[in-house]
């Protein structure tokens, strides 16, 4: 390895492929101080954002939208495979990486086909339990394979986990319950429920849970209930005695978990390994797009018995009142739940991850 590592780390388009990437990065550098770290994306995701913002070096390549298997769509539009590939390589050249690192998503096919045409080595972090297609074809190029559930089907894959920030990974909820009870305005004398689809909300949780708020206030219940940026709610009750918190927008989640006794959610990596990870029961409404992964992203927990499972198309606030409201209102089921959930997915990925890394960079070409 050289005296100073120098890792291309590409993921983008989505909060399940920069926010692994960001913990990973930050755990690299924990490991070496002196590493050199740049990110690779497109202009398309988030993560022309969230990268600069953690203070990572951004490079922009075109996007190459991917079809859901792997097939001869693939190559249907080769002018932009190659003009991606172009790009990513001209980058490359230009840092000259120990590494290559994936996370998936549209950036990481000309990432993974650049290292391999400059003789790199190449680390594969698969977020999700069924892999993608970019992914797919990372792992026929490397050993270096981790994935973040145990049953994930991918060549040499090897159950790490999903690295998160250490700001959750080391959270101590009931040390912080008083400060994040103070901070959202919430009482301390009665249960709590966490409502929050990712980054961008849902409206099918938004819908539902405004329906059946005054059930919740009648119960004792409050709800700490994260829109999204663009989310709304209209709420059955306005009393004030109950709180019913609504916020567009949380860059506290660490708060957020600390004040929440349960999570109505989206099961998507990200969620799934920290709502889990820190013991906390849930009920998960996947995203019903996509190829099915976040059903399969919550069933090791909910199999586990700490968490429900709900079709997006059956959450409604009849539902919400009977499945939701009971649970909030029996301790020592919420006490089993969240033992039974702490248990089931690791939280120390990223520095996992980070080994790995270090361990490919050392095996250069």
């Amino acid at each position: 390895m050289t005296t100073t590592p120098r890792v291309l780390m590409a993921g983008g388009g989505s909060a399940g492929h920069t926010s692994p990437l960001i913990a990973t990065a930050e755990a690299l550098r924990r490991l070496r101080p002196e590493i050199s770290i740049t990110a690779l994306g497109t202009e398309r995701g988030l993560e022309t954002r969230v990268i600069p913002e953690a203070g990572l070096p951004l490079e922009l390549v075109p996007a190459v939208p991917l079809p859901r298997t792997l097939n001869a769509d693939l190559f249907a539009t080769p002018s932009r495979v190659w003009s991606a590939l172009r790009a990513t390589l001209e980058v490359i050249d230009r840092i000259r990486p120990d590494v290559v690192v994936g996370f998936g998503g549209y950036v990481s096919v000309p990432a993974y086909l650049g290292a391999k045409r400059r003789g790199l080595s190449i680390v594969v972090h698969e977020g999700n339990a069924r892999p993608g297609i970019a992914n797919r074809l990372g792992a026929r190029l490397t050993p270096h394979v981790a994935t973040s559930f145990p049953a994930t089907p991918l060549r040499h894959g090897h159950y790490i986990g999903l690295p998160v920030r250490s700001l959750i990974s080391s959270l101590d909820r009931p040390a912080l319950r008083a400060e994040a009870e103070a901070h959202f305005g919430l009482r301390a004398d009665l249960p709590t429920l966490l409502v929050t689809g990712g980054s961008q909300g849902a409206r099918r949780l938004n819908q539902a849970m405004g329906a059946c708020a005054a059930a919740f206030e009648q119960a004792g219940v409050q709800v700490l209930h994260i829109v999204g940026p663009k989310g709304e709610v209209t709420r059955s009750s306005t009393s004030n005695s109950i709180p019913y918190q609504v916020q567009s927008y949380v860059d506290r989640m660490d708060l957020a978990y600390a004040a929440a006794d349960a999570v109505l959610c989206r099961s998507g990596s990200n969620t799934v390994t920290e709502v889990s990870g820190l013991g906390l029961p849930a009920v998960y409404v996947p995203l019903p797009i996509g190829n099915g992964e976040q059903a399969l992203n919550a069933r090791p927990v909910v199999d586990a018995g700490g968490g429900l499972i709900i079709a997006d198309a059956d959450l409604t606030p009849d539902w919400i009142t009977t499945h939701v409201l009971g649970l909030m209102t029996d301790p020592a089921r919420l006490s089993e739940m969240s033992r039974s959930a702490s248990g089931v997915l690791a939280l120390d990925a990223d520095e996992k991850l980070a080994e790995m890394i270090l361990g490919a960079a050392g095996g250069r070409g």
